[in-house]
């Protein structure tokens, strides 16, 4: 069973919050869920981002794969440590005379 950390829509049309939830990856995205994580809501400035890190860091040394989003929003937490980019070597081509 293939599980991830990801977005659940709530809220009326224009006004949307979204739950951080755990759940089976072949479920609809505001299906049910196996755990509720925190909340995320981009409507308040500075957007509201309340997530229990003790559940996150759980779920996460189980093997869960959190969605782009998600991960963002555990980085900006200091849930997940910031990856360091890494780029390929860069190849030098001789010139040829």
């Amino acid at each position: 069973m293939a599980v991830k950390m990801r977005l659940t829509r709530m809220g009326d049309k224009r006004s949307p919050f979204y739950r951080i939830v755990v759940c089976d990856a072949r479920v609809a995205r505001s299906g049910e869920y196996i755990d509720k994580i925190g909340h995320y809501n981009p409507i308040m400035n500075p957007a509201e981002v309340v997530i229990n890190a003790e559940k996150a860091k759980e779920w996460l040394a189980k093997g869960v794969q959190p969605t782009d989003t998600v991960r963002q929003l555990l980085i900006d937490q200091g849930i997940l440590p910031k990856p360091t980019k890494l780029s390929a070597p860069r190849k030098v081509k001789a010139k040829k005379d």
